[in-house]
């Protein structure tokens, strides 16, 4: 293992990490690194991975000195956020040094005429939009976990959240980024016009899970907060009626800032912790944020109560405070905790179909249910089609894991085969590398060595992620891939 050094080299390496960051922020005994074992995925798929060390660093300096210490040795490196990750991204499953970043959390500059904020990756998500608020602005990138998750994780799996639908996802608003290289380099690509010559450095780096460098800061693009916001919630007889009102909305020309569905087992659970008024007989409820000019919100509201009115919906509530549209956000958002109330354990898959392929993925979520003898609770991004079933089950039981593995490799080959994609916002990692064969040819793969390979030749940078099992940037003519992709159908 790379990570393999003798009692003195360790020692005389540790040594030097306390000198860089300050001896009360290495983390080197059993105790010390237990916390960084796991990230928010299940045991089952990311195992048990302990850092040979871990270093919480202050400054963009500190990244480059103690990457080029584990260069020197040879050691793998991990950059590791808030440790919320779904996927193992942040895992250290070859050993070596792992770079924690949650010192950094500075704000260095607020632009408002060019509208671009720098950031350190540390900071937490709802703070960096939190202290924008306070100008009329906010980070349009909301993931479920925006209470505890980084800047810089967001940055790592492209994250997204309920507002995707709008506003896109994380690479539509880096403008530009500093970056630690593989090669121990401290470099900016991009910049505030969002506009470069040549390669799209910045889109490289976004989305690619700290392979291809350690962001230290992110130039992000300033959104200006809505002149007027309404949220809407619509009850259903079915989740086949909710998921047709969904195409019905786009269709008439109405894009929410985020439309979002919940299914009876989430409904009762969010109501049970939360009392947000989600109505317990409705067996869907679609949750419809619409912003913008105030007229326009109203006409889209007008829209959306219709076209949810015509395809069955038994009731539709439009929320008459901030504190109402607060309270049934905060329901939505804290579905995946009440859900852990249920059952012992559960795993939360993350895949896209296309909206038109709702009815039937939903369909085929409650297939597998049955088959595999699983619970399986429904609450994701409609607008969008990216699919968060949550699949409850308790590891004690005998079988229980395997049941649930294979039941999320069905959904994925089913969503690929529908002209879906194998992850829609919580990244590949070590959960879905295996899977990206899948979707992708030999040629595909072999392009994304090739640009892992020229940032990092030594593959030192978050080994074993994103690539399949076996599968290293110089043996991609070795890969067995069976790709469920048409010809000229693409994964985005």
């Amino acid at each position: 293992m790379a990570s393999a050094l003798g009692p003195a080299t360790k020692s005389a390496l540790i040594s030097k990490l306390a000198a860089i960051v300050g001896e009360a922020h290495v983390a080197s005994d059993a105790a010390g690194l237990a916390v960084y074992e796991f990230d928010a995925s299940d045991e089952a798929i990311a195992g048990h991975h302990l850092p040979l060390v871990a270093v919480l660093p202050g400054s963009a300096e500190e990244v480059v000195q103690v990457v080029n210490l584990a260069l020197a040795h040879d050691l793998p490196v991990v950059a590791r956020g808030a440790g919320t990750g779904l996927a193992g991204g942040a895992i250290a499953a070859r050993g070596g040094i792992l770079i924690v970043m949650t010192r950094m959390t500075r704000i260095h500059e607020i632009n408002e005429i060019d509208r671009y904020a720098v950031v350190e990756p540390g900071i937490v998500n709802l703070d960096l939009s939190n202290t924008l608020l306070q100008q009329g602005y906010f980070f349009a990138p909301d993931p479920a976990s925006q209470r505890v998750c980084t800047l810089g994780g967001n940055i790592a799996n492209n994250s997204g959240g309920p507002h995707c639908l709008k506003y896109g996802v994380t690479s539509n608003h880096i403008l530009g980024l500093e970056v630690v290289l593989p090669s121990g380099e401290l470099t900016w690509v991009g910049g505030p016009s969002g506009e470069t010559s040549g390669y799209d450095l910045t889109g490289a780096i976004v989305g690619s899970e700290g392979t291809l460098g350690i962001v230290t800061k992110a130039m992000v693009r300033l959104t200006r907060k809505p002149e007027a916001v309404a949220v809407l919630l619509a009850a259903f007889p079915s989740m086949d009626a909710a998921s047709r009102a969904v195409s019905a909305i786009v269709a008439a020309g109405v894009l929410p800032a985020s439309l979002e569905m919940m299914d009876a087992l989430t409904i009762s659970a969010v109501e049970a912790a939360f009392h947000c008024g989600y109505p317990t007989d409705a067996a869907a409820v679609l949750l419809v944020e619409l912003d913008g000019l105030a007229e326009t919100v109203a006409e889209h509201g007008e829209i959306v109560a219709r076209k949810c009115r015509e395809h069955e919906a038994t009731m539709v509530r439009h929320a008459t405070t901030k504190a109402e549209q607060d309270l049934l956000w905060l329901g939505r958002k804290s579905a995946f905790g009440t859900l852990g109330r249920l059952a012992p354990n559960y795993y939360l898959q993350d895949t896209v179909v296309p909206r038109t392929k709702l009815p039937p993925a939903l369909e085929f979520v409650g297939q597998l249910g049955r088959e595999f003898r699983l619970e399986i609770a429904n609450v994701f991004h409609a607008g969008d089609g990216n699919l968060h079933p949550l699949m409850l089950f308790d590891r004690r039981e005998r079988g229980a894991i395997q049941r649930v593995l294979e039941a999320g490799d069905a959904l994925l080959e089913y969503c690929i085969a529908a002209g879906g994609a194998v992850s829609g916002e919580h990244g590949i990692g070590m959960e879905k590398k295996d899977a990206l064969s899948l979707c992708f040819t030999t040629d595909d793969l072999r392009a994304m060595a090739g640009l892992k390979r020229s940032f990092d030749p030594r593959e030192l940078f978050n080994p074993e992620k994103i690539f399949p099992s076996g599968f290293s940037c110089g043996e991609v003519n070795q890969l067995k891939q069976q790709s469920l992709m048409r010809d000229g159908m693409y994964v985005v």
